[in-house]
Formats: structure tokens, sequence, C-alpha cells
């Protein structure tokens, strides 16, 4: 159950989107027992974002949600594939993009917990 959310200080063209939706969905697999299949995403573009008091050049804040442990490594891989995908896709500078991990034990869906 995982949930990557993004935002990013310029336009994404839908191509775009379905690009970096994708992606994603091939990169949550880093992730030890997670797939597309329950992934889920969201953008928000055009965000005001100063990164150092800057906003002149592109940036991104990538927050992911996973159900279960913790696992640093598959993270710190994951983290590696993300700043790649949103470079090449949107042209953000790694030292640009801040990504944040979340984990929990309790994630509601269909109207129940897990």
């Amino acid at each position: 159950m995982p949930f990557i959310d993004s935002k990013i200080s310029i336009k994404v063209t839908e191509e775009q989107e379905k690009e970096l939706k994708t992606r994603l969905g091939k990169a949550i697999t880093v992730l030890p027992g997670k797939s597309e299949t329950w992934l889920m995403t969201g953008f928000e573009d055009n965000y005001h974002l100063y990164f150092r008091g800057d906003n002149s050049q592109p940036t991104a804040f990538v927050s992911v949600s996973v159900y279960g442990e913790p696992d640093s490594e598959a993270f710190s891989d994951l983290t590696a594939e993300i700043t790649k995908i949103f470079g090449d896709v949107l042209g953000i500078a790694a030292d640009r993009i801040y990504v944040r991990y979340s984990a929990t034990q309790d994630w509601g869906w269909n109207g129940g917990n897990f």
C-alpha cells in the first residue's frame, strides 16, 4: 500500500505525469513486497517551493508512505530511482529534490484496516 505524493515547482504535462506514474510504478518494486498493483500516486505541479531561499530552479518534494516496517537500505535505493526519474522526466537536478519516507503499521483500505 504505498503512496507517492509529489509537489513539483514547475508545470507537468499530461504526458510527463503518465511517464512519472509508469516509472514510479516500476521503481516501487525496489521496496520488498511492494508493487504497482497497490501504488497510489499524486502530483501537484506549479507548487510554490523555495529551497535555500530560492525558487528560480525546478524543485520537487516527494513523500513516500508505506504500510509495514521501514527498510532504510531499500529506501535509499528508491531515493536514487526517484531522483533519476524526476531528473529524466522533468529535468530537476538531484540536489533540488527532497524525498521523505513514512512507514506505518496502520493503513486503511476498502472500509477496514490491514
